[in-house]
Order: structure tokens, then C-alpha cells, then sequence
């Protein structure tokens, strides 16, 4: 079978450029293999085009590979792309990409893509002039004014004139103050007053750097806020709207901002709103309404407002939607039991339709689907939620994982972990739910199954929890009792190595390098808190990190320089947690490092995590375009060899399985205390996030293994490790893996 050419393009030249690499990763990802051939295609912010190497497509932010472009990927021009592809998915957003710029070259070009025309995409970008058109149609908008580059020149001098013309038109503060040509909630803020009035529109005059552009002021509408998806029937030519999705702003949020739309777990989202079959079918027939007024093509996400007296207000109307794991177009196509590659599947074939190419690809596909054997598929519960601090990356871990096992290998089965731990057998609609809590909400009484049922439901599970009973020996010893197949580290490997303070103690007995450290018991820090103080400052010196000692993804870490600062930290790490660990500050090169295998084990390329205060953020590790990684770290061959070793030893002395994430520090000879160069361990991570950007992907991707192979030998490892006998596919030997 010829299999179609689908070109993903990511990254582009607009402010919006790390969304869309999001964007393109999730299609790259998700992309049928058995039925296209993908094409990633990442351009840069200078406009130069590239075919993006796999190893680079799972960095968490463009930064991590933009200096390898030019030696390490293949720079290709514009008209070569006929040549390359048969069809482009446009994932890239904003500038450039939304506004018919890059649609009327692919005009030019004579290429097939995705989404509305050349008109429609121009004016679907423009928000002062969609808003005069929807308006002129009857279509509810806000309120407002724009603001030109002059006039805020005008305005900065003179104010009061501002406050004029909001006077004239009636215009009261709070307002929104949003650029008419970016999304993504960039450059988006609320005034109150007239100064931060005049400070917003400044900024949003200003956000994108290489010109200044128009910012439109509304009034600030209040009441349900939410996201509408429409698709395209290309069977019948319909129109077909989605269930809308209800958004709730975090408590102390004016608005729905950039964060909150891409942070795991941040803010509340109702899928479908929470209002009656009347609001909801008037939300869809006024977005449909928008929809045709703006021609808008094959897919749309409107958004807006249905105010406390019914009014439906639209706010923001978009020719291509955001197409994260977890986006509004994969939520609400959940609700049809849509998975994400039914929905980029539909997406392309409305297309393909549309352009005359999808009845030879469907007869190949027939032919093809005759003539093949169908083997037997590996059932695997994937366990992901749970209820410690990571179970909001445990839920995007969980998904990913189940999104990425190799359907023509397994039969994936999510499983949710409450808050009790207790298990529900979750469908697609509940598994691209934004946060744990919204799962739970939506939980019914016929998805509930106990732990002994998992043994004839699957046969293996692919743990997908993080910290707490999921990462502490607890649910590996429940699936040792059961008799079923997991991945990781056993019992004693993983509750060691969730105590961080054993295990380094463990491993400074093996002759490891570890940093100096004291576990303090609040009972302590309650009964005596000088006495507590006097025995940390005989321990260690300052500056020192405090953290729980069974915790992960930089919940309560703190970094502090005296007495006054660490005393704040440990009343607030004692709020929640009954000890801390208090290590020395290591000072160096912060290294994290993927190593798999059971007896033959291997360490991937490390990376060096770049972080921008004193501690990595939980936003630069999981938010898309915070933080950096540099994989390969930027250090000599030599010396990386000497980590990889380091990590290597380090995981056998522990007897680590399948695999596992160590964070190390490497230290020159001039840094290290001893004069010698050293690499000083942290912490060892027996199941690492599996988000879709975390470093052990494209770690991984360095040496030439692709997500889904990945996750494919972590099942594999579990298997030879807790089975002896598999009834499916033998697991291959660990020489045949690396080798």
C-alpha cells in the first residue's frame, strides 16, 4: 500500500510558536502509521523550514534543539515540498499560520491542507474586523474600542483622552484587553483601573516584538464561559457541533490565561457545560451561525460567553483549535467516543474528500486490510490519577502512555486511581478530562472494579502513577499478590527509592556520591525548634535545599540561605508532610538521566536541565516553552561517559528494573570539594513522567527509539522480569534490544 504523505508542521514565526510545537508533537504522535507516512516539519522562527528529526520531536520546549538545526536536520525549501508530501497538517498557530498567509502559499504551491481557505483564515485572524462582521449578522459580540499604535502614543501622553472615549462608548472598567492578531491568551489581561488600563494596552501593543499591532478593548462579560468545537460530516456535507465545554477560571483568575490552559491539572473544565439541552443547542447553532458568516472550512472552535440572562456573547472565533493531548477538540470528540486518532483521522479525510483523494486511499486501505493476519493483542491496564501531590502528572504520564501503546500490539485499558484508591475503568471521554478532580466527578457506579478483577481484565499493567502508593513498593506488592506482569523496579527497589534519604544513605555506603544531609520529624520541629535548628546548621551548611523526602516533581523544594528562610520552609513543608529532608546545596551542572534495562542496562544520553531560579519549577518541567533541556548535555564525551557509567552503577547497586530517571550533579574538579571531579546523586526515579515532552522521550529519541518502541521495551522488560511463561509474543532478550 502507498501510504499518504502527511507533512506536520510545527513551530512557525508567531509568538504562539511553542503551542504549536505542542500541537505538532500530539499529531506526530497520533498520525494513523498504518495509513500515512509522517513528515515532521518544524519551522523556525526566521522562517527557515526543516524536516525535524525524531530525536528532537520530544523536547519539552524549541530552545532544547534549535542550535542542532543546522547541522543536525535537513533544511528544505518551500518548493521542494511538493516533492515531499501529499498532504500538510497545519499545526503550526498565530501569525504566519491562522491568518492565510501560509495557506496562500500552499495554494501556490498546489499542496492540500488542513483547514479554511486563504479569506476565511485572514479574517478568522483579524478580531477587530470579525467582530464588525459578526456583529452586522446579528451575532452577539462585546462591547469595545480599538486602540492603534498612534493612539496609544496619543493616550500615553495624554489619558484623559483614553477616558473619554470609553465615556463616549459607554465603556465601563473592568475591561479585556487582548492584541487582534495572537490567541493563546498571550498578551491578554484585565484592567481595573485606568492606569493598568493604559499599562495593558502598552503590553499588548508590544507583544510581538518585531512590530506593534492594534489592541482591542471590550467590556469584560461575565457568566459561562465556554469552548465550542464544530466539525464537518464530509459524508453528508453537515455541519456537526461538538458538546461545548463549560470553563471556570482558577479562584483569584480574571481570566482564562496561558497557564491555565496548558499547565496540567490547572483550572476546572465541564465537558459537556453545565446548562440544558436548550442553552447547549443554542451555544452549537450560534457557533454554526458564526461558522458559515466567516466560512469558516472543515473545522472551528468558537468561543464565548452565555451571560446570566441567556445571552450567548461570542468572544473569539478560531479556524484551527489548539491540539494538545488534553485540548478542547480531543474532550469534546471523547464524548462521541472519539479516540485522538479518529478525530486527526476525520480531520484529514473531510480534506481528503474535499479534494477528490479519499476513495483511492480508502480501496488501498480495503486491499490491504484482507490480505493481513491479525494477531492477538496483549491486554494492559494502564493505571494512572491516583492521590498523591503528582496525580495531576500521573493523569497526563497515564494518558500518554495509553495513547502511545502500539495498537497493532496491545489493547490498552485506562484505569483511574481515586482519591481512595480505588479503580474505575475509564473511557475516552473521561481520560482527556483536564484535571483528576473533573474525573472524579464524572465517575459512574458501573466503571468501579476491584484490584482482584485486574488479573482477568488484563495481562499486564503498565503503571502510570507517581509518588505515594504508586511509586512506594505498595501497588507493586498488590500486583505481586495477583500474579500480574508490571513495569518498573520490585517491592523493595521501589519503597527505597521513594525514601530519599535511605537511598542515598544506601548508596553512600556503595561508595557513591551523595549530598550531606538530615531528615527532620515535625515532632521534632514542634517540640524544640532551636534545638532542631542547631542540629541542621551541624550538618550542613547554608545554602541548603528543603523537600519532603517522599515527593517528587519539585513539590515544597525550597532553597534557602539562613535561618530566617529555612524556618518559613519547614512550617510550610510541615503543613502537609510529617518529615523533611534538608540536604546541602550541590553547586554544578544539574543532570537528568533515562537508564533502562533488567540485567543488561544502558543509560541514555544525559541531559542538562537548565533552570531560571534557584530550584527547577514545576512549570519548566511540564509547561510548554518553560525551562530548557540540552540533550546531550554540553560536556565532553569523556565526561559523559564517566555520568553514564555513574548512572549505570548506580541503578544495578539498587537493582533497578525496566527503567528508571536519576538526577545527578556533575562537578568540575574546581567545583568539587575534593578537587576532583566528581557527579553527586539526587534522587532515583524508578517510574519517571512519561509526559509527552519529558526528557526520558527524547533521551531515548537521541539513540534512535521512538516513543511508541519505547514504551513497547518498558512492556517488554516488565514482562521478562515478573513472567515466566507469556502466552503472546516472547518478550525479546535484552541483546536483541540494544544491540
Amino acid at each position: 500500500m502507498n501510504k499518504l504523505k502527511v507533512g506536520v508542521l510545527m513551530g512557525g514565526k508567531s509568538i504562539e510558536k511553542e503551542v504549536s510545537f505542542n500541537s505538532g508533537r500530539t499529531i506526530c504522535d497520533h498520525l494513523d502509521t498504518a495509513r500515512y507516512t509522517v513528515i515532521p516539519l518544524f519551522q523556525h522562527h526566521t522562517g527557515a523550514l526543516y524536516i525535524l528529526p525524531w530525536r528532537f520531536l520530544h523536547r519539552g520546549k524549541i530552545s532544547d534543539f534549535e542550535q542542532r538545526l543546522a547541522s543536525q536536520a535537513e533544511r528544505i525549501s518551500w518548493n521542494s515540498l511538493k516533492t515531499r508530501i501529499d498532504f500538510m497538517y497545519i499545526a503550526t498557530h498565530g501569525r504566519y499560520a491562522e491568518d492565510g498567509t501560509l495557506q496562500g502559499f500552499l495554494e501556490v504551491l498546489q499542496i492540500p491542507y488542513l483547514g479554511s481557505k486563504v479569506m476565511a483564515s485572514a479574517l478568522g485572524m483579524d478580531k477587530i474586523v470579525q467582530k464588525n462582521i459578526l456583529h452586522t449578522h446579528g451575532i452577539l459580540v462585546p462591547q469595545g474600542i480599538t486602540v492603534t499604535p498612534d493612539e496609544l502614543t496619543e493616550y500615553t501622553t495624554h489619558p484623559q483622552k483614553l477616558a473619554h472615549v470609553l465615556q463616549q462608548e459607554q465603556l465601563s472598567l473592568p475591561c479585556i484587553i487582548k492584541p487582534h492578531k495572537e490567541g493563546s491568551s498571550l498578551g491578554i489581561s484585565v484592567a481595573y483601573t485606568l492606569d493598568e488600563l493604559m499599562v495593558s494596552i502598552t503590553k499588548a501593543v508590544f507583544i510581538e516584538h518585531t512590530k506593534t499591532q492594534s489592541v482591542v478593548v471590550e467590556e469584560y462579560v461575565t457568566g459561562m464561559e465556554f469552548s465550542c468545537i464544530i466539525l464537518t460530516d464530509y459524508k453528508t456535507g453537515q455541519k456537526l457541533p461538538l458538546p461545548p465545554t463549560e470553563v471556570i477560571p482558577e479562584k483569584d483568575s480574571a481570566f482564562f490565561d496561558y497557564h491555565q490552559k496548558y499547565m496540567p491539572g490547572r483550572a476546572t473544565k465541564f465537558t459537556p457545560a453545565r446548562c440544558n439541552s436548550t442553552v447547549i443547542e443554542a451555544i452549537q447553532q450560534t457557533c454554526m451561525r458564526v461558522m458559515d458568516i466567516l466560512d469558516i472550512k472543515n473545522v472551528a472552535r468558537i468561543d464565548g460567553f452565555v451571560t446570566t440572562d441567556a445571552r450567548i456573547v461570542i468572544t473569539d472565533p478560531n479556524t484551527l483549535s489548539g491540539m494538545a493531548p488534553s485540548s478542547f477538540l480531543f474532550r469534546q470528540a471523547a464524548e462521541l467516543n472519539m479516540s485522538h486518532t479518529q478525530v486527526i483521522n476525520h480531520l484529514i479525510e473531510t480534506e481528503l474528500a474535499q479534494y477528490s483523494m479519499l476513495s483511492s486511499l480508502i480501496s488501498q486501505e480495503q486491499q490491504s486490510t484482507n490480505s493481513l493476519y491479525q494477531p492477538k493483542k496483549l491486554r494492559v491496564a494502564v493505571l494512572l490519577g491516583g492521590r498523591s501531590h503528582e496525580k495531576e502528572i500521573s493523569l497526563e504520564s497515564g494518558r500518554n502512555i495509553f495513547y502511545k501503546l502500539s495498537p497493532q500490539k496491545y489493547t490498552p485499558i485506562a484505569i483511574f486511581v481515586d482519591s481512595q484508591l480505588q479503580l474505575h475503568v475509564i473511557d475516552q471521554s473521561l481520560l482527556v478530562r483536564n484535571s483528576t478532580k473533573e474525573i472524579e466527578l464524572g465517575l459512574k457506579p458501573h466503571m468501579r472494579i476491584e484490584w482482584d478483577d485486574l488479573a482477568t481484565l488484563a495481562d499486564f499493567v503498565f503503571i502510570g502513577l507517581h509518588g505515594g502508593e504508586g511509586e512506594n513498593g505498595c501497588i507493586q506488592g498488590t500486583l505481586e499478590m495477583l500474579g500480574i506482569p508490571y513495569n518498573g523496579s520490585s517491592v523493595f527497589t521501589s519503597a527505597l527509592c521513594m525514601d530519599k534519604f535511605k537511598a542515598n544513605n544506601y548508596l553512600r555506603s556503595q561508595g557513591f556520591q551523595v549530598p550531606q544531609g538530615i531528615l527532620v520529624p515535625a515532632s521534632d520541629w514542634s517540640t524544640d525548634k532551636q534545638t532542631t535548628l542547631q542540629k541542621i546548621n551541624n550538618t550542613c551548611s547554608y545554602p541548603l535545599i528543603v523537600k519532603p523526602h517522599d515527593d517528587g516533581c519539585s513539590v515544597l523544594v525550597y532553597k534557602v540561605h539562613n535561618d530566617q528562610q529555612l524556618i518559613t520552609a519547614l512550617e510550610a513543608l510541615f503543613a502537609d508532610k510529617q518529615f523533611a529532608l534538608i540536604e546541602e546545596c550541590i553547586m554544578g551542572m544539574e543532570l537528568t538521566v533515562g537508564v533502562i534495562g533488567n540485567t543488561t542496562v544502558t543509560a541514555l544520553p544525559p541531559s542538562q536541565a537548565v533552570c531560571t531560579g534557584d530550584i527547577l519549577s514545576i512549570e519548566e518541567k511540564f509547561l510548554p516553552g518553560a525551562g530548557e533541556n540540552q540533550t546531550p548535555a554540553p560536556l565532553p564525551e569523556d565526561t559523559l561517559i564517566v555520568v553514564q557509567q555513574t548512572m549505570v552503577a548506580a541503578y544495578k547497586a539498587l537493582n533497578c528494573k525496566g527503567y528508571a530517571r536519576i538526577d545527578c550533579f556533575y562537578q568540575t574538579a574546581d567545583q568539587s570539594p575534593t578537587g576532583n571531579e566528581r557527579v553527586v546523586l539526587i534522587e532515583v526515579n524508578t517510574l519517571p513522567g512519561m509526559t509527552p515532552a519529558t526528557c526520558i522521550f527524547h533521551q531515548a529519541a537521541e539513540i534512535g527509539i521512538q516513543p511508541m518502541d519505547f514504551i513497547d521495551m518498558i512492556v517488554k522488560l516488565g514482562l521478562e522480569e515478573h513472567t515466566a511463561q507469556v502466552a503472546f509474543e516472547q518478550p525479546a532478550k535484552e541483546h536483541e534490544i540494544f544491540n
